[in-house]
């Protein structure tokens, strides 16, 4: 009888012990480690020099003097180099009639160059994917790409998929975002995300200002990527997210109406960026950081802040708003080692900076990227990773901020940990010879041959023959 007595005793201590290790075994698994990422590097023939740029513009029946002078000046102050990616059709004179057939190629080309290789480098079979994740925001197909991956690499019967269309530059952390919420429900998984965008379909044949600046800033570009919750490759991950927060300004109407796939006075389906973007953006991101900020920086760093922000408050009552004293900023450097800014375009890069505080060192891997491979929308981060890691920046216990913005308007952002130090073995970037970046100059033909147009030379300026 004391025996069964003292059995029943510990009983409790032992449910308890259970519920908890449970616990642990479920945090365990709930853990998303990114094993490895593939870039899309279309082949050489494939390049876009700012002077064919020109060329292509100049095929355009619709523009005038006043559009194409417009592009002219955009070009010149990208901060786009000379060896971006554009479709095939482009350079086949046929951007302005593409076939639904030239958009499936386009895409087909990139699962062939990053898929192909990714499965190749990790040793991980199709049929061992259990998630796959697709983003390309401007073209949607029937079967769904996500469905074109599956019968493709013969993936297995019941893979759970996920076609994302419409979610802007953005679209990867979404991607990645419901790949976490996968994980914390299932064990041992492996998820596939693809990122990229289709720019065969979406060229703008019209002349509305606010239209055409697309044609400009968007390059061929992408990535594939495997993440895991698996334990047992914690290991041999490169990375694993800590955080991922996501904000959207969607029921604001100037911030949804900023940045919109539309019709323009003649019909023309086109991209449109509003004047009201910049505002928009900026709006999103502080929003965006006032959840980050207390994930991310350490609570020395937020004291300090709440400190420096009620003193000032204090002193404007005591003295009036014109008491001259500066507006405290937080230091993210404290909480961050590298920042991974999306390629939106120089002024996007610019403004972030300015409002983190980050130096040319921080920003260098998004104006190189830029510089090198465009703005290739949602995938625009991962080449800034892939700077990174190809400069052998990021060693084991770095902390990684990853920032993009897209149509609707939304603003996401996710906080990586590096899990060891990372080579660069296999990176896109190796084969732009890495050690000539950042390269001592970033003009291009254009800022020399017509960087000295200014508005008032309209009336006198002619459209090259």
């Amino acid at each position: 009888m004391v025996f069964f007595i003292t059995i029943l005793s510990f009983l409790p201590f032992v449910y308890l012990l259970y519920i908890l290790l449970s616990y642990l075994d479920r945090k365990k698994h709930q853990k998303c480690y990114l094993l490895d990422y593939q870039l899309y590097k279309p082949s050489d023939e494939r390049k876009l020099p700012t002077e064919l740029s020109g060329d292509i513009i100049k095929r355009a029946k619709s523009l005038g003097l006043n559009e194409y002078k417009f592009l002219l000046k955009a070009i010149v102050s990208s901060g786009i180099g000379e060896e971006t990616y554009a479709p095939k059709m482009m350079f086949e004179g046929r951007e302005e009639n593409p076939t639904h057939q030239d958009a499936i190629e386009e895409m087909e080309e990139l699962f062939e160059d990053t898929i192909g290789k990714l499965l190749r480098r990790t040793g991980i079979s199709a049929s061992e994917i259990d998630v796959l994740v697709v983003n390309i925001s401007m073209f949607a197909c029937m079967p769904s790409l996500s469905s074109r991956i599956v019968n493709r690499y013969k993936m297995r019967d019941d893979i759970k998929t996920y076609n994302l269309c419409g979610m802007g530059c953005s679209a990867s952390l979404i991607s990645l975002n419901i790949v976490e919420s996968v994980f914390k429900t299932k064990k041992n998984q492996l998820a596939m995300v693809v990122t990229s965008e289709s720019l065969t379909p979406n060229w703008y044949t019209g002349n509305d200002k606010s239209m055409i600046l697309s044609n400009c800033l968007f390059r061929s570009g992408g990535c594939a990527m495997i993440l895991t919750n698996k334990p047992s490759l914690a290991h041999k991950s490169m990375m694993k997210l800590n955080c991922l927060v996501r904000t959207h300004h969607g029921a604001k109407d100037e911030s949804y109406g900023c940045c919109v796939q539309t019709e323009d006075d003649q019909g023309r389906v086109g991209f449109h960026l509003g004047k009201t973007l910049p505002k928009a953006a900026t709006r999103a991101f502080i929003d965006n950081l006032k959840v980050t900020a207390p994930k991310i920086l350490p609570i020395r760093e937020l004291l300090r802040f709440g400190i420096l922000s009620v003193t000032l408050k204090i002193l404007q009552k005591i003295k009036g708003k014109s008491s001259g004293a500066s507006r405290p900023a937080i230091n993210f450097n404290a909480g961050v080692d590298h920042f991974c800014l999306h390629t939106g375009g120089k002024a996007v890069i610019d403004t972030v900076a300015q409002n983190l505080g980050l130096s040319e060192y921080d920003v260098e891997p998004a104006r190189m990227t830029l510089h090198r491979f465009g703005n290739t929308s949602a995938s625009s981060v991962w080449y800034v990773l892939g700077y990174m890691e190809a400069k052998k920046r990021l060693r084991k216990g770095d902390r990684l901020f990853m920032i993009s913005f897209g149509a609707g308007f939304k603003c996401n952002s996710c906080l990586w940990e590096v899990v060891r130090d990372l080579e660069g073995d296999g990176n896109v970037w190796k084969e732009c010879k890495i050690e000539d970046y950042p390269p001592k100059t970033l003009t291009n033909p254009f800022m020399e041959k017509y960087g000295w147009i200014q508005d008032e030379d309209i009336e006198t300026f002619k459209v090259p023959e």
